[in-house]
């Protein structure tokens, strides 16, 4: 007799993302109550930069007018142009780097930060032509950036983040203290 686990059909399976990255969450950024931030990292320690599902964008219907990735005169991201295994050219980002700046039809902007230090290998261009990816696939199609920590931070970069278990117990306090009449 085959003592093989028999699986519910109906269970769905694990997505790519469940299946090969760990979440982590930075929780209101720059202290910005609500503006969260998730970084997906991958066992081979990249890491790609999303909105987390409680970010305002995600939130009240809101629809995107623009995505910039210009920060600055002199800096824009799509102007990062990365080569060769060593990521020659890649810009360095720190923690509370701007990444870019989103803003909605009703004029409020969000600028969305790299939340770890590392090269910055890739920012989504699709979205750019697409902003309902930002809103409808966040952590795919939707993500902002692709980030390689330094391999001597790799361990130590999720140092200042949040966990799933701890990012929800933030997010229900949050949710208690909005509930509470002042």
């Amino acid at each position: 007799m085959d003592q093989t686990e028999q699986r519910d059909p109906l269970e769905r399976a694990p997505s790519v993302i469940e299946r090969y990255y760990t979440r982590w969450y930075r929780a209101d950024m720059k202290g910005k109550p609500c503006e969260d931030h998730c970084v997906l990292q991958h066992s081979n320690r990249i890491c790609v930069v999303t909105l987390a599902e409680t970010h305002p964008i995600l939130q009240d219907g809101r629809t995107i007018k623009s995505i910039n990735y210009q920060i600055s005169h002199g800096c824009s991201r799509l102007k990062n142009k990365v080569s060769g295994k060593s990521k020659r050219g890649a810009q360095f980002v720190t923690d509370f780097a701007p990444l870019c700046r989103i803003t909605c039809t009703d004029e409020t902007e969000y600028t969305i930060y790299s939340c770890i230090r590392g090269r910055l290998l890739e920012v989504n261009e699709n979205i750019l032509e697409t902003p309902s990816l930002l809103l409808k696939k966040p952590s795919t199609e939707g993500y902002i950036a692709v980030i390689l920590p330094k391999f001597e931070e790799s361990k130590s970069i999720t140092e200042n983040l949040l966990s799933r278990e701890d990012f929800e117990s933030v997010v229900s306090k949050r949710s208690a203290a909005q509930s509470q009449p002042s």
